[in-house]
């Protein structure tokens, strides 16, 4: 029993810290000559996001420039430049969906060879400078640890309430799709009896006028 008090601490450090990393995203991008290639992530609105980007050339007796643009879920531009071989990009969001970020090789690729991007995505709690709040708050190594783990809890609470916000938006919207489909197989079957009705009411003038019956 002692042995369990002793490693339920170390089971909650570690689920806290594989939430943490969750936030942070490093991903490695092969961009074509030609064409574009975009990454996505569903991100809930008043979410701060910082992504670097660069790139990793094969022959370093050449360096490939790349453009960069990024959109929100309705499209709004908020990031976008070209002839770029490193950059950062920063925003909070405004809205709640799937936001864009795509890159493509420009004119500048002379050898036409596929071109390495290295993106390092990061967003709300992963995304916060903790240099800045362990100077501005003046603390250090354990307290800082802390407060890390203490923005990964709200960052755990904030998730779990938009989760159960959708859950509850997805429950209405199957509870009103459950209730067409219901209707519909209601008039259906109305329609079919009506038919089957009339089909019957024809067949029997038919032969009432045959004087087969």
């Amino acid at each position: 029993m002692e042995n369990r008090h002793i490693l339920l601490p170390f089971f909650v450090l570690l689920l806290l810290l594989c939430f943490f990393s969750s936030f942070c995203h490093a991903i490695w991008l092969t961009l074509p000559p030609t064409g574009t290639k975009c990454v996505s992530e569903e991100i809930q609105n008043n979410v701060v996001v910082l992504a670097d980007y660069v790139v990793v050339p094969d022959d370093h007796s050449h360096n490939p420039t790349l453009g960069v643009k990024v959109t929100s879920p309705y499209g709004n531009i908020l990031h976008h430049r070209e002839n770029a071989t490193d950059g950062q990009f920063a925003f909070t969001t405004q809205e709640t969906g799937n936001y864009l970020a795509c890159f493509w090789v420009d004119g500048h690729n002379e050898a036409g060879k596929e071109v390495s991007v290295n993106l390092d995505w990061r967003t709300g709690i992963a995304a916060k400078d903790w240099d800045s709040v362990a100077r501005k708050e003046k603390i250090e190594g354990v307290e800082l640890e802390l407060k890390k783990l203490e923005g990964a809890v709200e960052a755990i609470h904030e998730n779990l309430i938009y989760l159960k916000s959708r859950e509850a938006e997805m429950r209405i919207v199957s509870e009103k799709t459950n209730a067409r489909v219901a209707w519909f197989s209601i008039m259906s079957l109305g329609i079919c009896i009506t038919v089957s009705a009339l089909q019957l009411w024809h067949l029997k003038r038919y032969f009432q006028k045959k004087k087969l019956i």
